[in-house]
């Protein structure tokens, strides 16, 4: 078959979507101290080894093709890819790897510090085979969510044209379950040093996510015209969210921050997720300003209720991704003249489908992740001692500094100062 236009924007959103993981490694090592900066964009790096191999074995079989018990795909239906030699269906294979692998990425930010590297490697393919692998056939791959699924044919099925449910909402849960399994950082709350220690490699990871994010969110166009609509989606969401989280900064705090800034675009970019090709430019946009002050107001919430996601995963992709998600019961734009969101006149199926599909995306990654993560736990233990935290995870896990000037930052002495915010520490976003 020869190739088109079509085949080639996917693959190129591939490439784009595999870039997102790189920068997501960038955006997260930024943010955590200098004497775990390596460890953390290692968790991102690791992740793309790891489902790689897994996706080619297993994973793509396991998201789609003939299910079991509307929960998971065949994982031998597809074994290696072999049956795709020769076929157009390798090109979509490829495309749907990289969301495996920015989806569990996402999970290391809320363990940042703490984490053995061998527990993350461990806990990698076990998640994405028991948790992504089966949330996406769900929802994507014909599963129980879809339209001729036991609960999409009774209450409707959810719209999540690239990931509110399967990656965000998903992604937020696993990272809440394993922060509270793994526990609190030393000086979790009032220790200075778990200030971000390098902001422009936060603002620079932010630039590449929202790149990589027209891939994301266009590769599976199927015209010329929706196309269109999700790539000016996925502008407008994003430069609301930045707008709201500033505001939202600038009257809580006194002043707008960079790492403000680059947390806004990433929470927009998540709201407007599962919506890019259902809503108009103006519901983008609201949506946007919208998920990026529930995420700025929800940030601190872990000093409130007491568990240390690190790096705000919960706050930004869990809560932007269930506000993305839901609102489509409201503003979804209406398919030839039929059905939409309230706001539209469409009534109340698609809220009430959207619901049931962030309840089951909720439970399902919760219950899971618990297992998987207690499992790990308990037999090889996920945590380093407070010995290996203090000298930093750079040099227990990796015998690796991130900055060598003269010797400083062996150890984690070095720590660029923060100065130009005066967010107080208990406060501070993604701190």
């Amino acid at each position: 078959m020869d190739l088109t236009a079509g085949h080639v924007w996917v693959m190129v959103s591939a490439a784009l979507v595999l870039l997102m993981t790189p920068g997501l490694a960038f955006f997260y090592g930024g943010m955590t101290r200098a004497k775990a900066a390596l460890n953390m964009m290692m968790m991102s790096f690791v992740s793309i080894g790891l489902v790689g191999v897994v996706w080619v074995l297993w994973g793509f079989s396991m998201s789609g093709g003939d299910g079991i018990a509307g929960l998971f795909g065949n994982p031998f239906a597809s074994f290696a890819l072999e049956d795709l030699i020769g076929t157009e269906d390798m090109i979509g294979a490829g495309f749907g790897a990289t969301f495996a692998i920015i989806t569990v990425a996402l999970i290391s930010g809320a363990i940042a510090d703490r984490a053995k590297f061998g527990a993350w490697a461990v806990f990698v393919p076990v998640w994405v085979t028991l948790v992504y692998c089966p949330l996406a056939f769900m929802v994507w791959g014909g599963g129980l969510l879809g339209e001729e699924g036991a609960i999409g044919s009774v209450v409707g099925e959810a719209i999540d044209f690239a990931g509110g449910t399967v990656v965000h909402i998903n992604a937020g849960v696993a990272a809440l379950v394993l922060a509270l399994i793994i526990g609190k950082r030393r000086g979790f709350g009032s220790d200075p040093s778990h200030r971000p220690h390098n902001i422009p490699f936060v603002m620079l990871g932010a630039a590449m996510l929202w790149f990589g994010w027209f891939g994301f969110n266009g590769g599976a166009a199927g015209t010329a015209e929706e196309a269109g609509l999700i790539w000016v989606n996925t502008l407008a969401a994003p430069a609301a969210a930045m707008v709201g989280w500033l505001i939202t900064e600038r009257v809580r705090d006194g002043r707008p921050t960079s790492l403000g800034a680059a947390s806004g675009i990433v929470a927009g970019l998540v709201a407007i997720t599962p919506a890019c090709a259902s809503v108009s430019p103006l519901g983008a946009l609201g949506l946007g300003l919208v998920s990026g002050i529930l995420a700025a107001l929800a940030v601190g919430l872990k000093y409130k209720l007491g568990y240390d996601d690190s790096l705000d995963v919960v706050g930004v992709h869990l809560v932007a991704g269930l506000v993305g998600t839901v609102a489509l019961g409201f503003i979804a734009l209406p398919v030839d003249g039929e059905g939409g969101g309230l706001l539209y006149g469409g009534g109340f199926a698609q809220l009430g489908a959207q619901i049931v599909a962030t309840v089951v995306a909720v439970v399902f990654s919760a219950v899971m992740t618990l297992i998987i993560g207690l499992a790990i736990h308990k037999t090889m233990g996920f945590r380093v001692t407070e010995e290996q935290e203090i000298n930093g995870v750079d040099l227990s896990e990796h015998a690796e500094t991130a900055y060598e000037l003269g010797g400083i930052g062996v150890g984690g002495s070095f720590r660029p100062a923060a100065e130009h915010t005066t967010v107080p520490v208990k406060e501070s976003v993604n701190s």
